[in-house]
């Protein structure tokens, strides 16, 4: 369940006169209120399965979803931005056989929904037959349904959300240095869903994801410098203060501050940990279904063989309290349990819903919809204490520490890895200089053998839970 997809409702710019006049307020969702929320979504979805039965459908299913949200932009101490929304997402898919119909509608009155499954039925009945199509198993179907503590409304009103962020931008435009301002942003998310299928499948979910983010400039007569920082929880309890993320958004802009180009040369590479999680993300897509089958991966025919150093593991947990990816079900109502991914160093399965799994041979291993907390475990080869952020610079030695990457340079079938990058220069283990508009490059699979240590600073902003990763070389073209 996510709240990342688009969303229907109205954006206004107001000024702040205006808004000390009309106090809008955002209450949150209260647990009954979301329970009869997903009541409601839950029948409909029952219902519009039966008629597609009686339809003629030999299976249906149903994706239900309600989503709501505040946002809030603020600029210079200024408000730009105030956006509420709330956004009704109904998709059906029906199977005539073999044959497969979908159609969706972000309108739940009856007419859309009657419309909603006479266009599904009409595009099955005209479909080529597809031997791998069809619902999961319905042995594999969820039927326990841990609490994972995803719901924890924020009942922020417009005018606290819009403190809260002059309160972020005001702590980070005090730092010395700090010479302008891209914004500070504010976000609440509430979504209830609800997939049921004609197996007598029903899951509920509910969630809150919320945000708080700075964007900053600084800059001196060699140029002008941009970083930013955010955080993103399932609960505001969580969040950092509003002082630590205006620092920690300034820290970093300055940091940048004075950056200079690398000539071309080979050297070790250590990728930040929110840079680190785009590298286990590129392995994830390398063993998911669709490339597979597709054979569009530089990893395909791997399960069972070697592909990182044999002291490190990847773990999928899907039931981590407060989880990015926590989740009972996956997208097709397949119940998730925590798997290996890589067990010491050997990929030991691979990522597929029911449709891909059938189109390998295989069976579905939970992950319809994406893979579910991804945690790689710390530690190194030298094994001991796993290594903190300062450990892994000074395990890094002399080298370039990665803050940033740009571009798509990334080959799934080769595995060929071309990206702009910025960060720091390092040596004997101190940040010494800022660097910018440089090119980090080599393959996937050499870079994924040559892991030297992966560390304990883990970014818990993600669904994939990794520290900073240590690559032992990369080619770094420069000047």
């Amino acid at each position: 369940m996510g709240l990342g997809g688009p969303m229907s409702g109205y954006c206004t710019r107001l000024s702040p006169s205006v808004l000390q006049e009309n106090h809008v307020s955002e209450v949150a969702i209260s647990q009954d209120a979301s329970r009869r929320e997903l009541d409601r979504l839950a029948e409909l979805a029952e219902d519009v399965i039966r008629r597609a039965r009686a339809a003629g459908a030999s299976q249906a299913e149903v994706s239900a979803s309600i989503d709501t949200g505040l946002s809030v932009n603020v600029r210079l101490g200024e408000v730009e931005t105030v956006e509420h929304t709330r956004d009704r997402g109904f998709g059906l898919t029906v199977y005539f056989g073999q044959r497969k119909g979908s159609a969706s509608t972000a309108d739940l009155n009856a007419d859309s929904i009657q419309a909603t499954l006479d266009q599904a039925c009409a595009i099955a009945r005209y479909t080529e037959e597809d031997p791998a199509a069809g619902l999961a198993d319905a042995a594999r179907m969820a039927t326990q349904f841990p609490e994972l503590d995803l719901w924890h409304p924020w009942a922020i009103d417009t005018s606290e959300a819009i403190a809260l962020g002059q309160q972020i931008e005001a702590a980070g435009r005090a730092h010395a240095g700090i010479t302008n301002s891209d914004g500070a942003g504010v976000q609440m998310g509430e979504s209830v869903s609800v997939y049921a299928n004609s197996h007598g499948f029903v899951g509920r979910e509910r969630g809150t994801r919320h945000s708080l983010s700075l964007s900053l400039i600084a800059g001196d007569e060699a140029g002008m410098q941009r970083d930013y920082w955010y955080d993103s929880v399932r609960s505001a309890n969580d969040f950092m203060s509003a002082r630590e993320l205006g620092d920690k958004a300034a820290e970093r802009t300055l940091a940048r501050v004075g950056a200079r180009r690398l000539s071309t040369r080979q050297s070790p590479v250590l990728f930040a940990p929110e840079i680190a999680r785009g590298l286990i993300g590129h392995m994830v897509g390398a063993v998911s279904g669709g490339a597979l089958y597709r054979r569009a991966s530089f990893l395909v025919d791997h399960a069972g063989k070697q592909i990182m150093p044999s002291w490190l593991s990847i773990m999928e947990l899907p039931h981590l309290l407060r989880g990015q990816g926590s989740g009972a079900f996956d997208a097709e109502g397949v119940a998730t349990r925590d798997r290996v991914l890589v067990e010491n160093g050997v990929l030991a399965r691979y990522v597929l819903g029911s449709y891909s799994a059938r189109k390998l041979g295989l069976e579905s291993t939970g992950n319809a919809g994406g893979i579910h907390n991804l945690v790689v475990a710390p530690g190194h080869a030298d094994g001991g204490v796993p290594l903190d952020f300062q450990g892994m610079l000074q395990r890094l030695g002399t080298g370039l520490l990665v803050t940033e990457v740009m571009g798509q340079g990334v080959n799934a079938i080769t595995g060929d890895y071309s990206r702009g990058a910025s960060g720091f220069w390092v040596e004997n283990g101190e940040i010494v200089y800022p660097v910018e508009e440089i090119t980090i490059a080599a393959n996937l699979r050499e870079m994924f053998a040559g892991i030297q240590a992966v560390g304990s600073d883990v970014d818990k902003r993600s669904h994939l839970l990794t520290g900073s990763i240590l690559l032992g070389s990369m080619t770094i073209a420069g000047e």
